[in-house]
């Protein structure tokens, strides 16, 4: 093996744990969800927030039957991981002036796991 196989080779080996930590765990996301639960069924039900069945991909503030604030109203937002992850992360950020008394999810792994577990919502 060359210098530069060994290289590569040395690298991908060190990658390894990266990747597995990385790796979205619908498991562990439903777990985090219980965060969520007490304001957010998994179903297409409202609560206290809207319901979640189907929010990847779905445009914010138009889940029907549900009363948005007018901040979440003019968000225009869609729901994919890139801004469920930034929200969960922090949702007056992202949406300020939005209703949800939720402070926010600052572990990312536990934000991509549970965006993996509402990509299971269908």
């Amino acid at each position: 093996m060359n210098r530069l196989n060994q290289v590569v080779a040395a690298l991908a080996i060190a990658a390894l744990p990266l990747t597995a930590a990385l790796a979205q765990d619908v498991n562990a996301g439903k777990q985090v969800y219980a965060q969520c639960a007490a304001c957010h069924a998994v179903t297409a039900a409202n609560g206290v927030g809207p319901g979640l069945l189907g929010i990847v991909g779905e445009k914010s503030g138009v889940t029907p039957g549900f009363r948005f604030s007018p901040a979440m109203k003019r968000a225009k937002l869609t729901w994919d991981e890139k801004t469920l992850d930034a929200y969960i992360a922090n949702p007056q950020a992202v949406v300020p002036g939005n209703l949800m008394p939720f402070s926010g999810i600052a572990d990312a792994k536990q934000r991509a796991d549970l965006i993996a577990y509402l990509k299971t919502l269908k």
